[in-house]
């Protein structure tokens, strides 16, 4: 298929992306779906296509804000098995998004969900993107930023007393060592002194 990374046929990693991904308070739940979603234009009608689908839950919930096609892209065969079992009226293709060439027609709308860390060259991306979008198409992502996905803690979420999540904590990525709160994030010393010079 490609040179690109697809450690999610790598049996050990995709069962502990599964866990991870089945947990109601993943970060995945709480913040990047709704602020995706939050994003989108008016699907009705629409088709769609989803760059780095995965299990092809985000493909299903396009069919029900209206979309008229959707169409699922993944490098992960064992992604796309999951996802054609779920949603066996969605058409998913196996393929590599530093080439899309492959892919056929034309889309009102493009997604993406956490996959452009993947991509080497994100200019020919872009090019490619916009040469599957028709006329006054969107293309809507959303990227992963390790300030939320490498702390040395781990996943570090503040929950009242009910154990509803309020807010994700920041943390730092070189050393743990926090300073107190600000607002709705614990920031870390060796984090907020780069942005002070921004």
């Amino acid at each position: 298929m490609s040179k690109s990374q697809n450690i999610y046929d790598n049996q050990a990693f995709f069962d502990g992306y599964k866990r991870l991904r089945e947990n109601p308070d993943s970060a995945n739940n709480l913040e990047e779906k709704p602020a995706l979603f939050s994003l989108a234009p008016d699907l009705r009608d629409n088709a769609v296509l989803d760059l780095g689908c995965g299990y092809g839950e985000n493909c299903a919930e396009f069919l029900k804000m209206g979309a008229s096609r959707v169409t699922g892209i993944d490098i992960s065969e064992k992604m796309l098995s999951v996802a054609v079992s779920e949603h066996p009226d969605i058409e998913f293709i196996r393929g590599d998004m530093s080439d899309l060439s492959f892919i056929k027609g034309k889309y009102d709308v493009v997604f993406s969900s956490l996959a452009l860390h993947y991509i080497e060259d994100f200019g020919k991306f872009a090019k490619e993107v916009h040469d599957l979008l028709n006329h006054d198409g969107y293309f809507v992502f959303s990227q992963e930023h390790p300030l939320t996905t490498a702390p040395v803690s781990g996943v570090n979420w503040s929950k009242d007393e009910n154990g509803n999540v309020l807010h994700y904590n920041l943390t730092d990525i070189q050393e743990a060592e926090s300073v107190p709160q600000h607002g709705l994030l614990t920031v870390s010393k060796n984090i907020t002194a780069p942005f002070r010079r921004l």
